[in-house]
């Protein structure tokens, strides 16, 4: 019964740890708001683990102004995001890429948690 209501928490904190990421999320309407997300998710290239939003270098500097006349321009986040990877290469995004070897950085969490909660559920069945 405890490893019941254990489960219940978790699914409750994940409900709520995803319905504040939607909310907090910037909406895609406004172009100050979609240049803010775009800074947040590329890296400055100059820098250490630091995003060209949080940096003052000068190439954080000409990546934000590229990245706002980009969106001026009306190209959409993935085609700035992926020019922006052609340019710099793939360490300019602070996030993996979601294809190729990225996919494992990826799954191989994923998959962890799902191999320990298969572990959990033979082991509450068990008892």
């Amino acid at each position: 019964m405890n490893l019941v209501r254990s489960f219940r928490l978790w699914v409750l904190a994940l409900a709520c740890v995803v319905a504040i990421a939607l909310v907090v999320a910037p909406s895609g309407s406004s172009q100050q708001g979609r240049i803010a997300h775009l800074e947040s998710l590329v890296k400055c290239p100059s820098c250490d683990d630091l995003s060209v939003a949080q940096s003052n270098a000068t190439s954080a500097l000409a990546v934000r102004n590229d990245i706002a006349n980009r969106v001026r321009a009306g190209q959409s986040d993935n085609r700035i995001l992926t020019s922006l990877e052609s340019t710099y290469g793939a360490s300019i995004l602070l996030s993996p890429s979601t294809s190729g070897l990225g996919a494992l950085l990826w799954l191989v969490p994923l998959a962890a948690l799902a191999a320990l909660f298969v572990a959990g559920l033979r082991l509450w069945r068990r008892r």
